[in-house]
């Protein structure tokens, strides 16, 4: 049950709040979520008064809400907000809030919206505890933290021993938006409400797992963070290993927060340590070069503005992984993320084994092809089951069909996974945001692969934008055969 809170949004003028958390807010007013108690203080740098925030409200929601036409409904949303100027550099910000929150209109249970860099966490953190705004004196305080949870195992570390003199960790929401994407929560009910495939799920069954997050887009004018972070820590790190961990986990005694999250970390736990010896084998990485993406020329990573010259910073990372338990032992897990690549999507390809035996040798039948099973995460959201038939015709010859599953009818709206995940921390349910061990786990696997990445500056092979990975990429796979599944449909 939601209860009578306040929400306090920092940054609210960045494309974060602007793009996704106000119109998200929007959509939860419009869909009769929202409870009626609930207050938004907004704080950021730029000067408004009530008014022309609100206005500047009106021009975000007219922008960016599904529905424009209901933005004329916007009435008892913006009678929620409030505007609050401040720079969270500057003590004086976190007094005027703890000033403003005593005021009996906002409900004493708060939660902290950390929208700024992850530069800022650590002193945002001590600033509001220091203005006793972290005391919990018969009402709950939370605190919502994007992601990356630092850059590294150390700064994590680091930032998860400043945060916690001030926050217990069920005080802490680290946010990952991908866990609040209705598909990648299917992957949860389509393992464990679906008896027919539990039997199949682990190394007797299965040759091998692809996890893959592709972009068309380039770094824009994101290159400045890009050239600190890279796709290894943007993408695969934080969200495909997400993904992985769902996919491997264990079924849970329970589906509350704690129990759902110790099995994937102990997933994150079972991950073979990845040898700097064996980083060559396991891990590659590549950037875009001017190519063509829509029939238009498009120039390659190290002519967008703000590149370093002579940049080996990744804009692709692939990884193989093995799940070293009893259900995923010697099985591969090919983890895979870039930017202007062929296509935009989002899927999780599971590989079946060939049959033990091939029964029609004497027929016209070649080896069939294996068995697959697509989750289609973006951008459709689909389940597809591809197996092999007999063609009709006299002769013995086969060939692949497909069972489709869209996850979505056509007349179903389409909900942002920051909806559903900013309803869950109004509600205090913790199951889709990160633990720290499961941030701590995570950078571990990592780490010996960005430290050689780091020692490694003379060259990184490149790629045409739009086209799919370099060729050489298939160094990293367990056998001749493995191929990457770039579409849910066959190529």
């Amino acid at each position: 049950m939601t209860e009578a809170s306040t929400l306090i949004i920092f940054g609210a003028t960045g494309n974060l709040a602007q793009l996704k958390l106000l119109p998200s807010l929007y959509h939860l007013e419009s869909a009769g979520l929202l409870p009626d108690e609930l207050r938004i203080v907004c704080s950021g740098r730029t000067e408004f008064n009530q008014e022309t925030w609100l206005s500047r409200v009106r021009e975000i929601l007219e922008k960016h809400a599904r529905d424009p036409a209901a933005v004329d409904q916007y009435e008892k949303f913006c009678r929620r907000m409030h505007y609050l100027r401040g720079d969270v550099a500057e003590t004086d910000t976190f007094e005027q809030l703890a000033t403003l929150l005593r005021d009996p209109q906002f409900p004493g249970n708060h939660v902290f919206y950390v929208s700024l860099p992850p530069v800022t966490y650590g002193g945002i953190v001590e600033s509001l505890d220091h203005a006793g705004m972290l005391t919990e004196d018969g009402a709950w305080r939370r605190v919502v933290i994007e992601k990356p949870f630092g850059v590294s195992l150390e700064s994590a570390q680091n930032l998860q021993r400043k945060i916690s003199r001030h926050l217990r960790e069920d005080q802490t929401y680290r946010i990952d938006h991908y866990m609040g994407k209705a598909m990648v929560q299917n992957v949860l009910v389509s393992r464990f409400a679906n008896l027919m495939l539990e039997p199949l799920w682990n190394r007797n069954y299965i040759d091998h797992v692809q996890i893959m997050r592709s972009e068309k887009l380039g770094v824009g004018r994101r290159a400045g963070f890009y050239e600190d972070t890279g796709a290894l820590r943007d993408m695969l790190q934080s969200h495909l290993m997400q993904l992985m961990a769902l996919v491997a986990m264990e079924p849970p005694v329970s589906m509350d927060a704690d129990d759902l999250r110790d099995e994937k970390v102990k997933v994150l736990k079972s991950i073979r340590p990845i040898h700097p010896s064996a980083v060559d084998a396991q891990a590659f990485r590549a950037q875009y070069a001017r190519g063509r993406i829509d029939g238009g020329t498009v120039p390659g990573y190290l002519e967008e503005p703000g590149v370093a010259p002579h940049s080996v910073t990744e804009t692709y990372a692939a990884l193989k992984l093995y799940v070293d338990n009893w259900r995923w032992r010697d099985v591969p897990f090919y983890l895979r993320t870039g930017k202007r690549m062929a296509e935009a999507r989002t899927m999780v390809a599971i590989c079946f084994k060939q049959p033990p035996k091939h029964f029609f040798r004497s027929s016209h039948i070649e080896r069939p092809p294996p068995n697959w099973l697509i989750m289609s995460i973006a951008p459709e959201e689909s389940l597809r089951l591809e197996i092999s038939v007999k063609e009709p015709g006299l002769e013995m010859k086969t060939r692949q069909i497909s069972l489709d599953a869209p996850f979505r009818c056509e007349n179903e709206a389409r909900t942002d996974a920051y909806e559903g995940l900013l309803l869950d921390v109004l509600e205090g349910d913790r199951s889709l945001f990160l633990r720290y061990d499961e941030v701590e786990w995570a950078w571990r696997i990592v780490e010996p692969v960005l430290g050689v990445w780091a020692s490694e500056r003379d060259f990184v092979p490149t790629h045409p934008a739009g086209e799919w990975e370099p060729e050489e990429v298939s160094r990293i796979f367990d056998k001749p055969h493995h191929r990457w599944r770039h579409r849910p449909d066959p190529e």
